[in-house]
């Protein structure tokens, strides 16, 4: 069993990760369930038809008022319909601000559903149940946000959940694609953190598939980094930004491919890349370090085709978008040395000759 609390002005929450973790929302978190009116379950269609008669009967057992609404799975998820539509349906079961969301599914349900906890009724407690890895980085500290054909993550805001439950049963069903994307963001938290803990991230053979076994204690060291960041700067306005690792190029590849070609953690890959590459321009991190990340990452089945499938002004387009863009100019987390992340600001040029390398690089 591995929990760890979160704590943030005016909060505090925990972060379980272990099997039959739902089991607590029968005895822990029994008297949160009970407090409340209704329960309301937002989850992917793909994983509430393998596990939700399990979740529901659970819940139920605790509080008879259950509904639930089915969504698409991944960021198809995450836009102003589905949205609407959730707001609409929690009305019509008659939730109230004394009722409670359960976000059951990845990472976008989980921002899906953090925002819509956070907006109906002006604001309603609400529950991570996330069953993807990836989502060890999303569930934890409070961002919820839908996307906006412009760019991701635009429309959302700061709210908490009340707790974070992690069933590693759930795991041993993940198809490898997702494997590849939670993994990703745990060598981002290694980077921005540990250069000890990221040699050995990238000297493990099988780091997108990892032993069972191991995936508790790697997922809690990555939810400890983003915790201990997240009590910092709750509100994104320092040492928050250098979560974002990777982010900056990652969600334009993830906007120009349509939110659905790559996952996410598949598109931070190719944005830690970029930002490898930047860091060897205006860090002090070795050179080569680019190149040896990228071979690493092509070697475990990561992809790299959208830099050629698109020219640098598209993705120039969605950078320029970004939230971390101020007065129309770019800003970028990269290391000073690994584990020593800054943000600095990046003329288009850099940026430019950044992507032209990067595309250098990966045709070896």
């Amino acid at each position: 069993m591995g929990v760890l609390t979160v704590e943030v002005p005016n909060k505090t929450y925990d972060v379980v990760i272990e099997q039959n973790v739902y089991e607590r929302l029968q005895t822990d978190y029994a008297p949160l369930l009970k407090r409340a009116d209704r329960v309301g379950i937002i989850a992917d269609e793909f994983v509430y038809e393998t596990y939700g008669d399990t979740l529901v009967e659970i819940v139920q057992s605790v509080q008879a008022n259950v509904s639930v609404y089915e969504v698409p799975k991944g960021e198809s998820c995450k836009t102003l319909a589905v949205y609407g539509d959730i707001q609409s349906f929690l009305l019509k079961e008659g939730l109230t601000r004394n009722s409670i969301l359960l976000a059951f599914g990845g990472g976008a349900v989980g921002d899906l559903t953090g925002f819509v906890a956070a907006t109906y009724m002006r604001g309603i407690p609400f529950i991570q149940l996330p069953t993807t890895i990836l989502a060890h980085d999303s569930a934890v500290g409070g961002k919820t946000a839908i996307n906006l054909p412009e760019g991701k993550n635009m429309v959302g805001a700061f709210h908490q959940p009340e707790a974070v439950l992690f069933d590693l049963n759930v795991f041993k069903s993940l198809p490898a694609r997702e494997w590849r994307s939670g993994m990703a963001e745990l060598i981002k938290h290694a980077y921005i953190s540990d250069a000890a803990w990221t040699e050995q991230l990238l000297a493990e053979p099988k780091f997108a598939q990892p032993a069972f076994e191991t995936l508790e204690s790697e997922l809690l060291r990555g939810v400890r980094v983003k915790a201990d960041i997240v009590r910092e700067d709750t509100f994104e306005h320092g040492a928050r930004k250098f979560l974002n690792f990777g982010h900056t190029f990652g969600h334009a590849v993830e906007a120009a491919t349509h939110f659905g070609e790559l996952s996410h953690g598949e598109c931070v890959m190719i944005g830690m890349g970029y930002a490898l590459v930047l860091s060897e321009t205006l860090g002090s991190i070795d050179e080569g370090e680019a190149a040896r990340f990228i071979q690493f990452a092509k070697a475990q089945g990561y992809s790299f085709d959208p830099i050629f499938d698109h020219s640098f002004d598209h993705f120039l387009s969605y950078m320029q978008k970004d939230k971390k863009a101020s007065f129309g100019e770019l800003y970028f987390v990269i290391l000073e040395t690994i584990g020593t992340p800054r943000v600095v600001n990046v003329d288009v040029a850099t940026c430019e000759q950044t992507f032209q390398t990067l595309q250098t690089i990966v045709k070896g």
